[in-house]
């Protein structure tokens, strides 16, 4: 549940505008006195121009858009791959331990492979993450063509909900992995869990194989003894 709940935390992550809140004090332009720059585009709000909300995309060979940007473009990307596989890998884990009878000589390899990948994604999300973070502590410049609208500095910046919900994602995203990997049960011996022989029936105590049953003294009644 940690590794489904941290991938679709990702995917609203990788589509989310709000990874830099731009604070400008011009607010001539940018009424609402906020940018939002994701890393797909960059958008604000302005009662100056004809359209309320005004966005520009942002692509991997723009030669304008820091290291920090076209990384996390294509390692958020990466990262939906892995959890999606991941996702599978762990089902497929799961219903093997939990509805099959017979054969379960793959589970091991399964939960290696769901926890490799959960780690794997994690990883992958968590570095342009803590980029970008870095970015908007340090109070990083974009230089913006003209058609953004967009100061090359702003006023200043902040972290969007973007980045905290991706390091949040991140977090379980990991911690999937090491349960993943660490799950005792998977490295167990497991067989093929044959059914169980039906043993023979065992021989009766009694003397000279009498399998017959005796009346118990103590419940016998006194009036017929």
């Amino acid at each position: 549940m940690f590794g489904v709940l941290a991938w679709i935390l990702t995917v609203a992550t990788t589509g989310l505008n709000e990874w830099r809140l731009w604070f400008v004090s011009d607010v001539s332009v940018v009424t609402s006195g906020v940018a939002w720059v994701g890393i797909w585009r960059a958008c604000f709000y302005s009662h100056a121009l004809p359209a309320i909300e005004n966005c520009r995309s942002i692509s991997i060979s723009d030669s304008f858009a820091p290291a920090e940007i076209p990384v996390a473009q294509v390692l958020m990307v990466s990262a939906l791959v892995c959890g999606l596989l991941g996702n599978l890998s762990a089902a497929a884990a799961m219903r093997m331990v939990y509805f099959s009878m017979k054969d379960r000589r793959n589970v091991g390899t399964l939960f290696r492979m769901a926890g490799g990948l959960y780690l794997l994604t994690g990883a992958c999300s968590s570095v342009p993450l803590l980029w970008n973070m870095y970015s908007v502590l340090s109070n990083r410049t974009i230089h913006f063509p003209p058609d953004f609208l967009l100061p090359a500095a702003p006023a200043r910046q902040q972290l969007g909900a973007a980045i905290i919900v991706g390091l949040f994602a991140s977090a379980l995203m990991l911690v999937s992995g090491v349960l993943f990997l660490c799950y005792r049960y998977a490295w167990e011996a497991l067989g093929d869990f044959r059914e169980p022989e039906t043993r023979p029936e065992q021989k009766s105590g009694l003397p000279n194989g009498d399998q017959r049953g005796q009346d118990n003294p103590a419940f016998l009644r006194e009036d017929n003894s």
